[in-house]
C-alpha cells in the first residue's frame, strides 16, 4: 500500500466497506470525507490504477453501471496497513 496515493487508499477503504459499490457509490462516498466534489477524471483513473494494482476488481452491474469489489490481496494490504499503523497509533 506504500505506493498507493492517499486518496487512492481512501477508495480502497471505501470499497473494503461496501457490498460491490458502483463507482458513483464510491464517488459519493469519498465527496462525503473530503467534503467537496470529486471529478470524474480524478475519480475513475485511480480506480482503475487499484484495479490494475490487483487490489479491486471491476465487474459489470448493468450495461452503464460498473462495481467494484475488493480483492484478497487488497484486504491483505489493508490488514498490513492497519497492523503498522497500530505500532504508532493504538486507541
Amino acid at each position: 500500500m506504500h505506493d498507493l496515493t492517499g486518496f487512492q487508499r481512501d477508495l480502497l477503504y471505501v470499497i473494503a466497506g461496501a457490498d460491490r459499490p458502483s463507482g458513483q457509490t464510491v464517488k459519493e462516498e469519498a465527496e462525503n470525507y473530503y467534503d467537496s466534489e470529486i471529478n470524474h477524471g480524478r475519480l475513475y483513473p485511480n480506480l482503475d490504477t487499484l484495479v490494475n494494482k490487483d487490489l479491486v476488481e471491476k465487474g459489470e452491474l448493468d450495461r452503464r453501471t460498473n462495481y467494484y469489489a475488493i480483492t484478497d490481496a487488497g484486504e491483505k494490504q489493508i490488514d498490513e496497513r492497519r497492523d503498522w499503523e497500530s505500532q504508532y497509533v493504538n486507541f
